[in-house]
């Protein structure tokens, strides 16, 4: 049972904080330096997988297992973490021949895995094995081992999984980012895997936010102020955009330029009114790069040109929208 402390010595657990990420530090750059030599061969098995990367491990391991899993998904490699003692009672069955299973454990040692062990063999299942010593079990049942090199559990008593999971955890980015980097995957991929939240924010694409078709304020080139006035209140985006014969955006009429032409206004037409050559965005423009153009412009619309049609605007985005994504 665990004893009560006294009174915290805050010096004392400052000197602890720094001498555990010492600790794992200097282990994580003594795997950079004797990356497992089997590295190589499991990024290709796992690459080359018609399946997916199955996941698992126990009790701590297992919890580096998820993340591990949950990164290879978002990064473009498909996987999914079995908990090991569900695999016993049902769970084999969510692992297939098209599959590569990537099995941790610190000791190569751990009874739960046994049996996910067996049923790779049994179906000829490719198997990725990690731990921190050669001989044991998992690694020799193994196609391919991972030896992590040695190096002490960064707590007092040099027990608790602390710098072998950190180890074990880096490994398993440093995999993923193998497979990401040979898959060529690209910033786009990535937001289409996460869309929501911060990233999907970030990565949003202007074509993603932008209104469209009906939904875009846009008068003929020679038409009255009052019939333009009635665009622009329809549609609701505070300005209204002016395309010659041949759809082609030659000016916008916004607030400011009826304030501007208040004396007469509804006398005009719209090429005395509007402001040519205005402001424009790409649709495949990320929207935090639309926002900063209107910050800098201080406007609160932009229409948005689409590369394969020069000069006709396929869209209108208002600052709104972006705020609405989370585009920051």
């Amino acid at each position: 049972m665990a004893r009560t402390a006294g009174q915290p010595d805050a010096a004392g657990l400052v000197a602890t904080g720094r001498r555990v990420i010492g600790i794992e530090a200097a282990a994580l750059a003594d795997l950079a330096e004797r990356l497992p030599e089997g590295f190589a061969a499991a990024a290709g098995l796992m690459l080359a997988a018609r399946g997916r990367v199955i996941l698992s491990g126990m009790g701590k391991s297992g919890h580096v297992a998820r993340k591990i899993a949950a990164t290879l998904a978002s990064t473009g490699t498909p996987a999914l973490y079995v908990h090991p003692a569900e695999a016993s009672h049902g769970d084999l069955g969510m692992i297939t021949t098209e599959d590569v299973v990537l099995l941790l454990s610190n000791s190569g040692e751990t009874p739960e895995l046994a049996d996910l062990i067996a049923y790779t063999r049994r179906f000829g299942i490719p198997l990725i094995g990690v731990a921190g010593k050669a001989d044991s079990t998992l690694l020799r049942a193994a196609d391919i081992a991972l030896v992590l090199p040695p190096a002490p559990e960064a707590c007092s008593v040099g027990l608790a999984p602390t710098t072998s999971t950190t180890m074990t955890l880096a490994l398993g980015d440093a995999l993923a980012v193998a497979l990401m980097e040979s898959r060529a995957f690209t910033p786009e991929d990535f937001a289409g895997l996460h869309p929501g939240g911060r990233l999907g924010a970030r990565l949003a694409k202007v074509a993603d936010l932008m209104h469209a078709g009906a939904e875009m304020p846009l008068v003929a080139t020679g038409l009255p102020m009052g019939e333009a006035l009635l665009e622009m209140t329809r549609k609701g985006f505070g300005v209204v955009g002016v395309v010659d014969a041949s759809g082609a955006l030659v000016g916008i009429v916004t607030d400011g330029d009826l304030r501007r032409h208040m004396a007469g206004l509804l006398e005009r037409r719209v090429d005395e009114v509007m402001t040519r050559a205005p402001r424009t965005i790409a649709t495949t423009a990320l929207a935090s790069e639309a926002l900063k153009v209107m910050n800098a412009g201080k406007i609160t619309t932009l229409f948005c040109i689409a590369p394969e049609a020069p000069g006709r605007p396929a869209g209108i985005l208002h600052v709104h929208d972006c705020l609405r994504a989370g585009v920051v």
